[in-house]
C-alpha cells in the first residue's frame, strides 16, 4: 500500500496578528488605498476598462513611472462593492514569509480574512505548500470574489513567491481577482491567461493622456491650454502623466504659463529631477553610461549601441531596460528610442558627466551607420559632428548626390548640408556646394563649385568617404564622384540653355555608369532620371522634338517610387508641351492632367528646384493647360492658370518652362487685343547659351501679329522671315499672318514647305486648312473654300479648338453661314445646343480646377462647368489706341476724361470712338461695351 505523504503542518499564532514573523508591527500605509490628489483627473476610458478585470482571473496595468497606474487603480478600487484587499508591495517583501504574512493582513483589512486553518507564516525566508493552499481553497469557496490589487509589484522578483501567487491564482477560481500594478513584466505566465482570454491588460499606450484629458488636467491646475496647445505638449511628453502634471506646476509659476508650456527645458526642471532620480541613478553604471551615449540617437539597436560605449552588453543592457519601462521604447526588429523627454534630459546630463564626447559619439555612430546601409541617418550625425567631408563623401560614394534635387526630402537634405563651411575641402564637398547652389538656381556659385570639383578629381580619386563607411567590394571608387559630376553637368546646361554640352555630359554619363556598382544605380534610380530628364529638356528646347519625346517618354514611365515621381511629374510636363507644339490639343491637356495627377500622389509639401517644382504640380502642364485654354478661347481659365504657374519657383527660371510661359502670356493677351503689351511678354527674358528655334518663332509670330494690329502689314511679313516649315505649328500660323498681310504666294510657300518630324496634330490640319480656304475664296474659288472651312470645323470640333476661327477675320463669315457649317460650328464655336455626343467631348477631360478639386472631380468622373461660348463668330480688328479708348470707355469716363487721361484731343478721341463703333456694329457707348465684352475684347 503506497505511503500516503505528509504534509507539514504550518505552525500558527493567534488569527490577527500585529506582527509579521520578523517580528516587526505591519505597516498600515501600505494597506490603504493611495488618496487622489484634487488635480486627479478621472478619465473613463480607463475606469470603463479595468471593470473588466472583475471578470478576468488576472489583470496588468503596466506603465512607465509616473505613468499614472497608480491612481488610476485606487481611483478604480474605491468604486467596487467587492471587497478590495489594497497592498504595496516592497523590496523586502521578497521573502516569501514576509510577502504572504501582507498578503494575509491585506484581506484582513479589507473584511476578508482568512480562517484559522489557513495561518500566518511564523518564518520569513519560506512557507511550506500547506498555506497557498488553504488560502486558495478559502479563496474558491467564497461568494463574493475578493480583488487583490498588489500595487509596485516590479519590487517583486523572487521566483519562490511567484510561483505560489500562481498556485493561489490557479485553484482559488472565481474567488480571487489578483490585478498587479507594475513597471515591468511579471514572471507569472501572461501567454496562458492571454490565450485563454482571462487577462486584462493596461499598458503605457493607453495609459497616456489624449489632448484633450491633457487640456482637462490643466484646467484641474488652473490652466486654460487650446486644444492645439495641448497637443503639443502631449506629442513632447508622448502623454506621460507625471510629466504633464510637474509641466502644469511649474507652469503656474511662470508669468507666462502657455508659453512656458510650448519652450520649457526639461532639463531643467521638476521633470529632469523625476526622471534621473527614478529612471537613471538606480542602474548599474553600465547602463547609465549606454543611456546617456545613445541619447544622441533618434534611434538605436544593440550593435549601434556597442559602437557608441566600446562595449559588447547592450543587447541584455536595452532589453531590460525595455523590459523595466525605464522609458526605452521597442520599435520592432531589435531596434529601440528613448522617451523624448527622457532623450532631451540625458542629452543635457551627458554634456555635464562627459563634456566634449558628443561629437566624437556622432562621429561613431555615423560610420556604423554607413556600414549599416543606413545612410540619410549617417548625414544626420555627420553634420551633427562636423564631419562634412564624411558627410558629403558618403552622400556621393552612395551615388544619392540626386536626392538634392528630387524625391520628398530634398529640402531636408539641403538643409542638413546648409551649414557645411569652407573647411570641408573633398571634392565631394564641392560637389554637394555645386548641387546645393544649382537647386536655388545659383548658376554661377553653382558652376564654379563644379570646377573646383572636376580640377581635385583630375589629381585626387575620390575614395570612399571613409576607410570603415563601406566595405571595399562595394566602393565606386572615383566613378561615383565623376558620375555626380556629370549629373551636375547636364543641370547647368539644362538651365543656361545649352543642349550641346549637355548631350556631352549625357554621354559622359552613360560611360560612368558601368564603373559604379549595379546595385547602386538600382537603389537610386533618380539620379538616371534625372539626366534623361534633363537631356529631354536640352532637345525640345534644341526643337529637337523626336528626341526629346523619347527620352521623356523613358522617364515617364520609370517604376513608382518617391525618389523619381517628381521627375515622372515633370517629364510628363514636357510631352504635354510636345504634343502642344505639335498640334494636339486634346493629347496635351490629357498628359497635363495626368502630370498634376502625379504630383498630387506625392508629398503636397513639396520641395522646389529644377526637376522637382514646388507645390502641386511643376508649373509646365499648368502652362500646357493655360495655352490649351487660349486656343479654346477660354481666356479667364488661362489666366487663372497662368496665375498659379507664376506662384512657382521654376517658372521663369527654366529655359523651356520660361518660354512656354511667355508664348502663353502673350497669345492670352493678343486674344485681348492688347498687342503691344503681349510684344513685350513674348520675350522669355531668360539668358541662354543657344537659342530655340520653336521659342524664337514664337515671338516672331507675337511680333508679327502686333504689327498688323496696328495697321503695318509689310513690317508684320518682315518679321516671319526665318519661319520655316521644320515648326508645322509656326508654319500655318505664319502663313495665316502673311496672307492678312495680304502675301497669300508666301502664306502657300510656307504651308507647302511644311516638313513635319514627327505626326501633326489638328491645330496643324485646321490652320493650314483655313489660310487655304481664304486663299481659294479670295481666287473666286468659293466651292473649295466651302468644303475647306467645313473640314476645318470637323477637325476642329474635336478638339474645340476655337481660336482660328476667331481670330480669322471678315472673310470667313459668309462661309460659316452656310448650312453644313452651321451645323458643323453649333454648340461649340457659335452658340446653340450641342450636337448629339458633343457634351461630352465639350465636357471630357475636365477643365483644371486647381489641384484638389479638379482632382476630385476627375476621380468622380464629373464634368466641370465650360465657359460660356462667345456671341459672334469674329472680333473685330482694334488698333492699339482705339482699345485703349474702348477700355476707358468701360470705365465711365467721359470723352474729355479719356483725351486728358491719354493726352490726346478731344477731337481725336471722338475720331477713335466712331471708328470703334463702326467696327463693333453699334451707336451708342454702352452698346459698345456691352458688344466688347461679348467678345472678349475687355
Amino acid at each position: 500500500m503506497p505511503a500516503v505523504p505528509v504534509v507539514p503542518t504550518v505552525p500558527t499564532v493567534p488569527a490577527v496578528p500585529c506582527a509579521d514573523p520578523l517580528g516587526e508591527p505591519f505597516l498600515r500605509t501600505r494597506f490603504a488605498l493611495p488618496a487622489r490628489p484634487a488635480t486627479f483627473l478621472r478619465r473613463q476610458r480607463l475606469v470603463d476598462h479595468l471593470d473588466q478585470a472583475l471578470g478576468t482571473p488576472l489583470t496588468l496595468v503596466n506603465g512607465a513611472a509616473g505613468a499614472g497606474k497608480t491612481l488610476l487603480a485606487a481611483d478604480w478600487a474605491a468604486g467596487l462593492r467587492s471587497p478590495v484587499a489594497w497592498l504595496t508591495v516592497e523590496a523586502g517583501d521578497r521573502r516569501p514569509g514576509v510577502f504572504w504574512a501582507y498578503v494575509l493582513q491585506s484581506l484582513r483589512a479589507c473584511g476578508a480574512p482568512a480562517s484559522d486553518a489557513v495561518g500566518v507564516p511564523v518564518d520569513a525566508s519560506g512557507v511550506g505548500r500547506g498555506l497557498p493552499a488553504a488560502l486558495a481553497a478559502e479563496l474558491s469557496a467564497r461568494d463574493r470574489p475578493v480583488v487583490l490589487v498588489l500595487d509596485e509589484y516590479d519590487c517583486m522578483t523572487a521566483p519562490e513567491v511567484t510561483e505560489q501567487l500562481a498556485f493561489v491564482l490557479r485553484h482559488a477560481g472565481r474567488g480571487l481577482r489578483l490585478v498587479l500594478v507594475t513597471r515591468t513584466e511579471p514572471l507569472l505566465p501572461l501567454h496562458r491567461y492571454r490565450a485563454a482570454g482571462e487577462l486584462t491588460e493596461i499598458r503605457a499606450a493607453e495609459l497616456a493622456f489624449t489632448p484633450e484629458e491633457a487640456a482637462a488636467l490643466l484646467e484641474l491646475h488652473g490652466l486654460s491650454l487650446p486644444v492645439d496647445a495641448a497637443r503639443a505638449l502631449v506629442d513632447r511628453t508622448r502623454g506621460w502623466a507625471a510629466g504633464l502634471r510637474l509641466s502644469a506646476l511649474a507652469a503656474r509659476e511662470s508669468a507666462d504659463p502657455e508659453l512656458y508650456l510650448k519652450e520649457f527645458e526639461a532639463d531643467r526642471s521638476t521633470v529632469a529631477d523625476f526622471l534621473l532620480a527614478e529612471v537613471l541613478k538606480g542602474r548599474t553604471p553600465e547602463a547609465q553610461d549606454l543611456l546617456l551615449r545613445v541619447s544622441v540617437l533618434k534611434r538605436f539597436c544593440p550593435g549601434l549601441a556597442d559602437a557608441l560605449t566600446l562595449r559588447t552588453d547592450a543587447a541584455p543592457l536595452l532589453a531590460g531596460l525595455h523590459r523595466e519601462n525605464a522609458f526605452v521604447e521597442h520599435l520592432g526588429h531589435s531596434w529601440y528610442q528613448l522617451h523624448p523627454l527622457f532623450g532631451e534630459i540625458l542629452r543635457a546630463h551627458l554634456r555635464v558627466r562627459l563634456p566634449g564626447v558628443e561629437p566624437e559619439l556622432h562621429r561613431r555612430a555615423a560610420r556604423w551607420l554607413r556600414r549599416s546601409g543606413f545612410l540619410p541617418e549617417a548625414l544626420a550625425h555627420g553634420a551633427a559632428a562636423d564631419d562634412w567631408d564624411f558627410a558629403a563623401g558618403a552622400l556621393v560614394d552612395d551615388l544619392a548626390i540626386g536626392r538634392l534635387f528630387t524625391g520628398l526630402r530634398s529640402d531636408d537634405l539641403a538643409q542638413l548640408f546648409s551649414p557645411m563651411g569652407p573647411e570641408a575641402r573633398s571634392p565631394a564637398a564641392d560637389l554637394v556646394r555645386a548641387a546645393r547652389d544649382l537647386s536655388r538656381y545659383d548658376l554661377d556659385h553653382g558652376r564654379a563649385h563644379l570646377r573646383h570639383a572636376e580640377e581635385r578629381l583630375a589629381d585626387d580619386a575620390l575614395g570612399p568617404a571613409d576607410d570603415t563607411s563601406r566595405p571595399a567590394a562595394d566602393a565606386p571608387g572615383p566613378a561615383a564622384a565623376r558620375l555626380s559630376c556629370a549629373l551636375l553637368e547636364a543641370l547647368a546646361a539644362r538651365l543656361t540653355g545649352c543642349p550641346p554640352q549637355v548631350e556631352e555630359a549625357a554621354e559622359a554619363a552613360d560611360e560612368l555608369r558601368r564603373q559604379v556598382p549595379a546595385h547602386l544605380l538600382d537603389e537610386h534610380p533618380e539620379l538616371t532620371a534625372l539626366l534623361l530628364t534633363h537631356l529631354g529638356s536640352a532637345r525640345l528646347w534644341a526643337g529637337r522634338f523626336e528626341d526629346a519625346r523619347a527620352v521623356l517618354t523613358t522617364v515617364a514611365g520609370t517604376p513608382g517610387g518617391a525618389s523619381t515621381v517628381l521627375l515622372r511629374e515633370e517629364s510628363m510636363g514636357h510631352l504635354a508641351l510636345l504634343d502642344y507644339l505639335n498640334g494636339w490639343l486634346d493629347r496635351a491637356e490629357r498628359k497635363a492632367l495626368a502630370a498634376l495627377s502625379e504630383a498630387e500622389r506625392a508629398d503636397p509639401l513639396r520641395p522646389s528646384g529644377p526637376g522637382s517644382g514646388s507645390g502641386p504640380g511643376s508649373g509646365i502642364e499648368r502652362l500646357v493647360l493655360a495655352a490649351v485654354a487660349v486656343d479654346r478661347h477660354e481666356l479667364g481659365r488661362a489666366q487663372a492658370l497662368l496665375d498659379e504657374a507664376a506662384r512657382l519657383p521654376s517658372a521663369t527660371r527654366d529655359p523651356v518652362t520660361a518660354a512656354g510661359r511667355a508664348l502663353v502670356t502673350a497669345r492670352l493677351l493678343l486674344a485681348r487685343g492688347k498687342a503691344r503689351a503681349a510684344v513685350e511678354a513674348a520675350d522669355p527674358a531668360v539668358s541662354t547659351a543657344v537659342a530655340s528655334p520653336w521659342a524664337a518663332s514664337h515671338e516672331k509670330l507675337v511680333a508679327s501679329a502686333a504689327h498688323l494690329a496696328e495697321g503695318r502689314p509689310d513690317s508684320a511679313a518682315e518679321v516671319l522671315r526665318g519661319i520655316s516649315g521644320d515648326q508645322p505649328v509656326c508654319a500655318v500660323e505664319a502663313a495665316a499672318l502673311q496672307l492678312a498681310a495680304g502675301r497669300p504666294r508666301d502664306a502657300v510657300d510656307l504651308l507647302d514647305g511644311i516638313r513635319a518630324e514627327g505626326p501633326t496634330g489638328p491645330a496643324v490640319a485646321v490652320g493650314a486648312a483655313l489660310v487655304r480656304a481664304r486663299v481659294a475664296e479670295e481666287a473666286g474659288d468659293t466651292v473649295t473654300a466651302r468644303r475647306l472651312v467645313a473640314q476645318a470645323l470637323l477637325d476642329a470640333r474635336r478638339e474645340r479648338l476655337r481660336r482660328p476661327f476667331l481670330g480669322a477675320g471678315a472673310w470667313i463669315r459668309p462661309l460659316l453661314a452656310t448650312a453644313p457649317s452651321r451645323a458643323l460650328a453649333e454648340g461649340w464655336l457659335t452658340p446653340g445646343p450641342p450636337r448629339h455626343g458633343e457634351q461630352s467631348r465639350r465636357g471630357e477631360p475636365p477643365r483644371h480646377a486647381g489641384p484638389s478639386r479638379r482632382g476630385q472631380r476627375l476621380r468622380r468622373g464629373e464634368p466641370l462647368r465650360p465657359e460660356p461660348l462667345p456671341s459672334l463668330l469674329v472680333a473685330p480688328e482694334l488698333s492699339g489706341r482705339e482699345h485703349d479708348v474702348l477700355e476707358r470707355l468701360a470705365r465711365m469716363m467721359s470723352t474729355e476724361e479719356i483725351a486728358a487721361d491719354l493726352y490726346l484731343s478731344v477731337n481725336t478721341v471722338k475720331t477713335h470712338l466712331k471708328s470703334v463703333y463702326r467696327k463693333l456694329a453699334v451707336n451708342r457707348r454702352g452698346e459698345a461695351v456691352r458688344r466688347a465684352r461679348e467678345l472678349r475684347l475687355l
